[in-house]
């Protein structure tokens, strides 16, 4: 058997596809659906049972095509798809694309699952309430917070509705006109700032110390005052880099009068190793996509599990799901709650998957998780340091990292032009997908960031870097190759900013017909 590190020779296929609407023929169908004549017999058919209220005045425009065109369709889009089943994802940091186990894909799809109503009444739903209080009893454990809420549609909710904690709080203390500002770090995740300020927070950003990465306690303490609300603070940010003096920060803001909240959304490195609680923080989040196993969804389905000490939890989004030692019932009363942030209880596919993820892993499980996670960023950070010219790892350069690194290509842009966005493009010649290259603004130049998590083989990160090995002689030999990428893909080159006007965003389809002019 070779050892022999390769990089594949790989042609995406590329498939001039329309959208299923433009390949509607009238007339065609792919199933003909009929009613039970004995059922429409007893309880009439479905246009008399409909209210007036709710019945369309016009027919949907649906695509009209059979079974094999519709086939086709989509699974010619699917071969012009890159993902983490088809390739090695370890660029999507901050992300955390691991694989996830088939079998928890088969306990959301079952019927017994999937076909649950949020409406129920809670005792005939008895087993999956016991699940989601299973859930929060688990994520308790793992962060030491003394409550949870899964109501939150993932990590940017999670900490809107943390905000709006706050907000609640002080009010009832009698400060909510004086406790106005909010603390966070320029490499926490950028909703820690963008939350509190929908909620109407002033906010005051920590910019990092350029030998450790992370910021010193002396920042802190010259911009918290009486008018400090709280911290919002991603730990590992998203540098890899833990900030050792976290637990001195938040005695800081503590004495001051203000609450701490964690940012645990990838804490793929922090199972069984650091928690919250003994940090000092009062809230936390973390996201049960990603993490936990739940594939992320293009931004859904996702679930921001959302923690709070015991003299926070009052605050939390309701409905809750409580057990009395005999059933398990929704708790929806609590005056004191800031509410719903969503419909009904979240996303609970989410917490399923993550549930039966950490269920099959066990305490010591879950502790390798992150420990292989850790190896494996290491070991690849190494790699890429020694084997690919033009790249650095910027601050801390002493310093291991925790789940991640944020590389720069800065060196190979000054010497080749050759940047990150190019290289974003060449990647997906060789069947990666386009990496994480960094939040805005780039604090880092030309940033890369790569989170290579406990399911990826020795193998796959060898393949990995020698496929960016690769592109590096390429930028220094010929760089119009690179920069005219991609080559063997189904997309040519695109505009990288595309709508510098929020008024040119177009979000649906709806809003390009409108935009469009078309009915």
């Amino acid at each position: 058997m070779s050892n022999e590190i390769r990089v594949r020779n790989f042609h995406e296929a590329k498939w001039d596809e329309p959208i299923i609407l433009e390949m509607s023929t009238p007339g065609e169908r792919g199933i003909i659906l009929q009613a039970d004549p004995q059922i429409t017999k007893i309880v009439g058919s479905a246009a008399e049972i409909l209210p007036d209220s709710i019945k369309r005045k016009n027919a949907p425009n649906l695509p009209e095509l059979a079974q094999p065109q519709v086939l086709r369709h989509f699974l010619r889009l699917s071969q012009e798809t890159l993902g983490q089943e088809l390739n090695i994802d370890i660029g999507l940091g901050t992300c955390t694309m691991k694989y996830s186990p088939k079998i928890n894909e088969q306990f959301v799809r079952s019927e017994k699952f999937a076909e649950l109503h949020p409406e129920q009444d809670p005792s005939t739903v008895q087993g999956c309430l016991e699940i989601i209080y299973g859930m929060q009893q688990i994520m308790k454990a793992i962060s030491g917070m003394d409550a949870f809420s899964f109501q939150p549609g993932g990590g940017a909710q999670a900490v809107y509705s943390n905000a709006s904690i706050l907000k609640r709080y002080f009010k009832d203390k009698g400060e909510g006109d004086t406790r106005t500002e909010i603390i966070t770090t320029i490499l926490s995740h950028p909703v820690n700032a963008a939350s509190p300020h929908t909620v109407g927070y002033k906010v005051i950003t920590l910019m990092p110390e350029p030998e450790t990465g992370y910021p010193s306690v002396e920042s802190l303490k010259a911009v918290v005052s009486e008018q400090t609300a709280g911290l919002f603070i991603t730990n590992p940010e998203d540098t890899g880099i833990f900030n050792p003096n976290i637990k001195e920060m938040i005695d800081i803001v503590h004495e001051v009068g203000g609450l701490c909240v964690a940012d645990i959304a990838d804490s793929n490195g922090l199972y069984g190793i650091s928690r919250a609680k003994e940090a000092g923080f009062d809230l936390c989040h973390f996201n049960l996509h990603k993490s936990f196993s739940s594939p992320h969804g293009s931004m859904g389905p996702c679930c921001g599990a959302q923690g709070a000490r015991e003299y926070l939890e009052k605050y939390l989004p309701n409905p809750r799901i409580e057990y009395d030692g005999e059933k398990y019932f929704w708790k929806e009363d609590d005056e004191n709650s800031i509410g719903k942030v969503r419909k009904y209880y979240g996303v609970i596919a989410t917490v399923l998957r993550a549930y039966s993820w950490v269920l099959a892993l066990g305490p010591k499980g879950l502790k390798e998780v992150s420990e292989v996670s850790i190896l494996n960023n290491n070991y690849l950070m190494k790699k890429m340091l020694s084997d690919v010219k033009g790249i650095s790892a910027p601050w801390g350069k002493e310093k291991y990292r925790m789940e991640q690194v944020r590389y720069s290509f800065e060196q190979m842009k000054e010497e080749t032009g050759v940047g990150t966005d190019d290289i974003d493009r060449r990647v997906v010649d060789y069947g990666l997908q386009g990496f994480f290259q960094s939040h805005h603004p780039w604090l880092i130049p030309e940033p890369f960031t790569p989170e290579p998590n406990e399911t990826y083989s020795k193998k796959d990160i060898d393949e990995y870097v020698a496929i960016f090995q690769r592109i590096s002689e390429e930028a220094y030999s010929d760089p119009k190759l690179v920069i005219d990428a991609p080559h063997r893909a189904p997309i040519s080159k695109i505009d990288v900013n595309p709508y510098e006007k929020p008024e040119d965003i177009i979000v649906s389809w709806r809003v390009y017909k409108k935009k469009k002019g078309l009915k």
